[in-house]
C-alpha cells in the first residue's frame, strides 16, 4: 500500500513532469557535452581551456540529471508496486512532509542519519 497520507496521482504527475523537464534539459545541453575540437592556430590556449572546462561542467551536470531521472524512475516503480513511502531500511512510513519536499527519498529521517 502506498503512503496513506499522500495523493498518489499528484505525486505521480509531479515526478513525471520533473522527469520530462530533465529529459528536455539533457537534449538541449547535448551540444555543450560534445567533444571539444578547436583549431590551435586560430584559438588561443585560454579559449581552449575555457571550452574544455565548459565541456567538463556540462558533463557533470548531465550526470546529475541522469541520477535524478533514475531516482524518479525508481519512485514511479515503487508507486506502481504499492510501496511508495515505505522506508527501505526499517519499513516504516516516511514522513509525508519529507516526501513532499523530495518525492524520491528512500529512507525515513531516522534511517537516513
Amino acid at each position: 500500500m502506498n503512503h496513506p497520507e499522500l495523493d498518489r496521482e499528484k505525486i505521480t504527475r509531479q515526478l513525471e513532469d520533473t522527469r520530462a523537464e530533465l529529459v528536455d534539459q539533457s537534449a538541449e545541453s547535448e551540444e555543450s557535452r560534445a567533444t571539444v575540437v578547436l583549431d590551435q592556430q586560430s584559438v588561443g590556449r585560454l579559449s581552449r581551456m575555457d571550452a574544455l572546462q565548459g565541456q567538463a561542467m556540462a558533463k557533470a551536470e548531465e550526470e546529475r540529471r541522469q541520477l535524478a531521472i533514475r531516482r524518479i524512475d525508481a519512485a514511479l516503480a515503487r508507486i506502481g508496486r504499492g510501496e511508495y513511502g515505505e522506508c527501505i531500511e526499517c519499513g516504516e512510513w516516511i514522513a509525508a512532509r519529507r516526501l513532499e519536499w523530495d518525492p524520491t527519498v528512500l529512507k525515513c529521517i531516522e534511517c537516513a542519519e
